[in-house]
């Protein structure tokens, strides 16, 4: 998916998919499950996958496969969201931006097949082409070794203990145990494809309005919709709420929103991000708004499944205007999250 400033926006819905579809070498843009890596070399350390807040694993929310045309080094580029989803913290998000050439040493020149082939192997792949180990249970880095086995990895001492709570003490003595499907952790968020289509072919245009004073000095440049929703509502804080649903109303369970470049839509008027707010790229250039992640996702994560309570308004995330070149490895970039406020 590519956006411009003068490009409409990209909307992403979560559709199921055959696991093949969700490998790295399909280039997936995906909900949950484990990452599908683009580079198979420079992973984030586990100490860059751990919440800032409270110090536990992240999981893996969601990837985009998100090139930029004209970007040789940017050929390939993927966008790799994470979230904390234990309690009581559930709010720590990281976020890891990748980028490789069209000729790599990791996939083919030529695009991949768009058919599944006969030897497509269906269980879980724990060793990139690279020689890296991933964890067993959460599918990042993973150079802890099981001291007995020496085969399972872990990305932690946290979920080589889960594993072996979970089975691998048992399996672990058994010569072919690395064969055997990897259970369910009841870490993992259910697996989707993203798949997109673009918001201009289903929706009329909106008129954006940056001070909430020009909206009444220019009613005729609104639409009618919102015009109705202005006259029940006087404060600027419901007025963004309200045109925060108009726009989502045609397509309501959009789950994503990609634009790069471009203006999100906020769900409220308290806690959005100025200038100041978004940091710098470390290479010196300004960051930028490349896409948003809508709270209509959460009915797709069975969140009250695994009994956590994750939950926001809007992710946004900010990447690097210049998606400066990292050779093969992961920089992280930045993602501001807002809740939902109650209104009266």
């Amino acid at each position: 998916m590519a956006a411009s400033k003068s490009q409409p926006v990209e909307l992403g819905f979560a559709e199921e998919a055959p696991s093949w579809r969700l490998r790295s070498e399909q280039f997936p843009s995906k909900v949950g499950g484990r990452p599908a890596w683009l580079s198979a070399s420079g992973l984030p350390r586990p100490e860059a996958m751990a919440c800032a807040r409270c110090g536990r694993q992240l999981t893996f929310l969601l990837q985009l496969y998100a090139p930029l045309p004209g970007h040789a080094d940017a050929f390939h580029r993927g966008l790799f969201l994470f979230c904390c989803r234990e309690p009581p913290c559930c709010a720590g998000l990281r976020v890891f931006r990748n980028q490789l050439p069209r000729k790599n040493e990791f996939y083919s020149y030529e695009p991949p097949s768009e058919t599944p082939s006969s030897d497509r192997v269906e269980s879980v792949c724990l060793q990139l082409k690279s020689g890296a180990h991933l964890c067993r249970i959460c599918g990042c880095l993973g150079p802890k070794t099981c001291s007995r086995c020496q085969q399972a990895h872990y990305c932690s001492k946290e979920h080589q203990t889960l594993d072996w709570r979970l089975g691998h003490k048992q399996a672990c003595t058994q010569p072919d145990h690395l064969d055997h499907p990897v259970p369910d952790h009841n870490f993992l968020f259910p697996e989707f494809e993203i798949v997109t289509e673009t918001e201009d072919e289903i929706m009329p245009e909106i008129v954006e309005k940056e001070d909430y004073s020009e909206v009444t000095g220019s009613m005729e440049e609104v639409l009618e919709e919102e015009l109705d929703s202005m006259a029940k509502h006087e404060s600027k804080e419901d007025y963004i709420f309200q045109k925060f649903k108009s726009q989502v109303a045609l397509e309501p369970e959009q789950i994503l929103r990609y634009g790069r470049g471009i203006k999100p839509i906020w769900i409220s008027g308290e806690n959005i991000p100025q200038e100041k707010d978004i940091p710098d790229c470390p290479c010196g250039a300004k960051r930028i708004f490349e896409f948003q992640v809508m709270p209509q996702l959460l009915n797709y994560l069975k969140a009250d499944r695994l009994g956590k309570s994750v939950d926001w308004g809007v992710l946004a995330v900010f990447t690097c205007a210049e998606s400066c070149s990292l050779g093969t490895g992961y920089t992280e970039e930045f993602v501001w999250k807002q809740d939902v406020i109650d209104t009266p």
